[in-house]
């Protein structure tokens, strides 16, 4: 009798959950997934979750297969040496192949004040406690978003479309991805909800107290509740466990997402960093990659050569509001001139929303299913992973400190994930 290869994967989003699913393709495949909460957390709608017009959790039976055996806990560390995990709660877990997906939340704000009264989006934890904390403030208290990235843009137009009085605080531009065109498009629907869109070097935030915001240019704005949106983090897990990580915490990793440490390791979503060229954090990456963790490990088990990544982004979709959205399209991960607005844009961004979902159900119900990840992409990126085994200078990641697309962005295209 054959036993079974045992997988664990750690992280039950949108990269993690992919995986999980993908590898009960064989038969002879056991898969373990830890997560820490024991149910998904939809994270492009925590932003509806804040403002009252959505809820941001979805069970796991709905998305991840039945196959899979969902434990409720946090890994501590990982033990390559002796392939085993060990939990919070004192618990172990050995595997023939692990995949890391642990992926991303907020970053340490370094801004004096912010992390004592300036509140977080990034997690379903803190978007729970930022509730309450708008409930109890008057309707018409001055709220300020810091971050003008997709999960600021989409906080601050779900609040004022509430009636709430929002500034938005960009600390450089309105919508970094966006065209000017888009931008254009997103700043009147955001003036037309009454935001005050505060841009320009001079936004930078210089400090926040418990009532006030202060900018970089003097100003100091009135804020009730102060949320903060500007930039990521990802977990510590895979330093603490001697793995090799970039700057940031991401798993280093080949262009096939194996641990440039270990082979048995696979990164995907937010924590991996292959070839030292992250991908942008958002969904639109994380589904991708989690299908070409789980290929990888496939391909090992069955002596095959794994095959590389495709990196392919279609553009960017933002909700503004239940009412309008911007659809913005790109090429090769640049903005183009094209974006659809309005209320057809606010559809298409409900449809990305969903469609999601609808991967991830599919891919449990037909392992091997998703195939967007098999899209070509662009050659821009094979040439500087092969420039850093050269040695040369790579390009830096695409994340930007403020306003990356993780949280609350739904990026068009991914392949529609």
């Amino acid at each position: 009798m054959t036993e079974n290869t045992e997988v664990v994967v750690i992280g039950g989003g949108y990269a993690g959950v992919m995986a999980a699913n993908r590898l009960t393709r064989r038969d002879d495949v056991a898969v373990t997934l830890v997560n820490p909460r024991p149910a998904f957390v939809h994270r492009v709608r925590l932003h509806q979750l804040v403002g009252g017009t959505g809820e941001a959790v979805v069970g796991f039976p709905e998305v991840l297969s039945g196959r899979v055996r969902l434990v409720v806990g946090t890994v501590e560390r990982i033990d390559t040496a002796g392939r085993r995990v060990t939990l919070a709660d004192g618990g172990a877990l050995g595997y023939d192949h692990l995949v890391y997906a642990v992926g991303s939340g907020s970053a340490d704000p370094d801004v004096p004040g912010a992390a004592e009264f300036a509140r977080p989006i990034a997690s379903l934890e803190e978007a729970e406690r930022l509730r309450p904390a708008l409930d109890a403030a008057p309707s018409t208290a001055p709220v300020t978003v810091v971050g003008a990235g997709p999960t600021g843009i989409e906080t601050a137009a779900e609040l004022a479309e509430a009636g709430r009085a929002v500034t938005l605080v960009c600390g450089g531009v309105l919508g970094p991805y966006l065209h000017a065109r888009g931008r254009r498009s997103v700043a009147r629907r955001l003036a037309r909800l009454g935001v005050a869109v505060l841009d320009g070097p001079g936004t930078k935030v210089t400090e926040v107290t418990r009532e006030t915001v202060r900018l970089a240019d003097g100003r100091e704005l009135p804020s009730a509740v102060t949320i903060w949106t500007a930039g990521f983090g990802v977990p510590d897990l895979a330093a603490r466990s001697g793995l090799s990580t970039d700057a940031l915490g991401r798993l280093l990793t080949d262009e096939t997402l194996t641990s440039v440490d270990d082979e048995r390791v696979v990164a995907a979503g937010d924590s991996a960093a292959p070839s030292g060229l992250p991908l942008r954090m958002s969904c639109q990456a994380a589904i991708p990659l989690g299908a070409r963790a789980a290929d990888t490990v496939l391909a090992r088990m069955a002596g095959e050569r794994p095959a590389p990544l495709h990196e392919f982004f279609g553009g960017q979709c933002l909700s503004l509001g239940r009412q309008e959205g911007v659809f913005q399209l790109a090429r090769r991960d640049t903005a183009v001139r094209f974006h659809v607005g309005g209320r057809t844009g606010a559809t298409l961004k409900e449809k990305v929303c969903a469609g999601i979902v609808g991967y991830l159900a599919g891919e449990a119900g037909a392992p091997g299913s998703y195939r967007l990840h098999r899209i070509p992409g662009s050659t821009r990126r094979r040439r500087l992973a092969r420039a850093g085994r050269a040695g040369e200078a790579l390009a830096p990641g695409t994340t930007s400190a403020t306003g990356a697309p993780g949280a609350s962005s739904a990026p068009a295209g991914r392949p529609l994930s």
